[in-house]
């Protein structure tokens, strides 16, 4: 069992950055692939980005892999996802996602891959 608590969401004018955390708890975490994804108002789910279980490889929407980056750190069972140059179609609510696969494939931009999900953290960015 993972669980995933997001934080550092918020209000940010555009032009701005955040950064995001994913906690995890479950001693089995390091194994699992994280991805972020986003859900706007009236949108469908949207894949943002993803990391291995190492965090040796990262995947990337294409239209956001010049602003967004994402990292983690094992040991403090944590993924992060910085979001610099913010944009006002960035604003959704950013969810964390774990997928017991561990690995970059195919499938990382598919919430289906997905097991274990977070509430989401709310990122408004306005003018």
């Amino acid at each position: 069992q993972v669980q995933l608590v997001e934080s550092g969401g918020g209000l940010v004018q555009a032009g701005g950055s955040l950064r995001l955390s994913c906690a995890a708890s479950g001693r089995t975490f390091t194994t699992y692939a994280v991805g972020w994804f986003r859900q706007a108002p009236g949108k469908e789910r949207e894949f943002v980005a993803a990391v291995n279980w190492g965090g040796t490889i990262t995947h990337y929407a294409n239209s956001l892999k010049d602003r967004f980056t994402i990292s983690r750190d094992n040991d403090k069972n944590t993924v992060y996802l910085q979001m610099n140059s913010l944009e006002l179609e960035d604003t959704a609510v950013y969810y964390c996602a774990a997928d017991p696969s561990g690995v970059i494939t195919f499938a990382t931009p598919y919430p289906d891959e997905y097991e274990y999900w977070g509430q989401g953290t709310q990122v408004t960015v306005s003018l």
